[in-house]
């Protein structure tokens, strides 16, 4: 007898609901302006930083979790930018074009 039949003992007049297990692409608000990708050094080492995303903060802090995930790097979300270790321009953008983002390239 698993959990749900348990349940089902405990509170037979309950009404199961059918949740969708949707992936969180669906939500995120898409915007006219790109969204700017740049390239620079701190201390000698490289960063990519987003920035110019104009939705919720918890959409775009969504967005950071997914690109540190699928890319297997660290980064932050801070002052309304992504910092991501490393030079993932190219990787970043073709993300953001697959989730109907427009993306702009700014440096080197």
């Amino acid at each position: 007898m698993d959990l749900q039949d348990q349940l089902k003992n405990l509170f037979p007049e309950h009404i199961v609901e059918e949740t969708s297990n949707n992936s969180s692409d669906n939500h995120l608000w898409m915007q006219n302006e790109p969204i700017i990708c740049k390239y620079e050094k701190r201390k000698g080492k490289p960063i990519t930083i987003l920035e110019g995303y104009t939705g919720a903060d918890h959409d775009f802090k969504t967005l950071t979790k997914e690109i540190k995930q699928k890319l297997s790097v660290g980064g932050s979300f801070k002052d309304d930018k992504i910092i991501i270790q490393g030079d993932y321009r190219d990787k970043i953008m073709q993300m953001l074009k697959e989730k109907g983002f427009n993306v702009k390239r700014v440096g080197g």
